[in-house]
């Protein structure tokens, strides 16, 4: 049993295993985070659309500082391109929330609708083993793909932020779950005698 105790694998384990908590609290917070976001969708949406248009709009300062300190010239162009694309886009986003919030929506429907499409004609066609729950998946984004386009515009206030809280919910959920199960784990330190 000597073998466990220079395994360098069973001591990231048992360091893994000593901070459960942690582990527990971060899925708890995500969780309630996740809650907040799907109990305030709309204040979620508006936060995520600003927050992602200071993001682009940082980035392309930083892109525009990178273009005048590049010495080629074919250097030079595609950062600035890249900053004028991200700059702008940031620009637009932070100044019209709104008009960002309907904009992303559109592309999430049309993401939804053309990849459950794919999903649900490629695994009906492939007819993988229990193929029907991936066909089904499928149309269960088109549906909602189509229903977010039907409740156009209406439904870009309101869905970046749902979305966002599902998911932070179900991540929350997943670490929490890590947590409790690599605490019931038995210390392999102490069984090496």
């Amino acid at each position: 049993m000597s073998e466990f105790i220079d395994n360098p694998l069973i001591a990231g384990m048992e360091e893994v295993r000593r901070s459960w908590g942690w582990f527990l609290a971060l899925g708890i917070l995500l969780t309630l985070l996740g809650v907040a976001c799907i109990a305030f969708d709309v204040t979620a949406t508006f936060t995520t659309v600003l927050v992602f248009g200071w993001m682009l709009l940082i980035g392309g300062i930083f892109a525009l500082v990178q273009a005048f300190t590049t010495g080629t010239w074919s250097g030079f162009f595609i950062y600035l391109l890249s900053a004028l694309l991200r700059g702008v886009t940031g620009y637009l986003l932070i100044r019209y929330p709104h008009i960002g919030a309907e904009s992303l929506t559109i592309v999430l429907a049309s993401f939804f609708i053309v990849g459950g499409l794919f999903r649900a004609i490629g695994f009906a066609m492939a007819k993988f083993p229990r193929w029907g729950w991936a066909v089904f998946s499928g149309i269960v984004s088109v549906v909602l793909g189509v229903m977010l386009l039907v409740e156009f515009p209406t439904s870009s206030i309101w869905f970046i932020g749902f979305a966002i809280g599902v998911d932070l919910v179900f991540d929350g959920v997943a670490v929490s779950s890590f947590a409790t199960a690599i605490h019931s784990l038995p210390n392999l330190r102490h069984r090496t005698a």
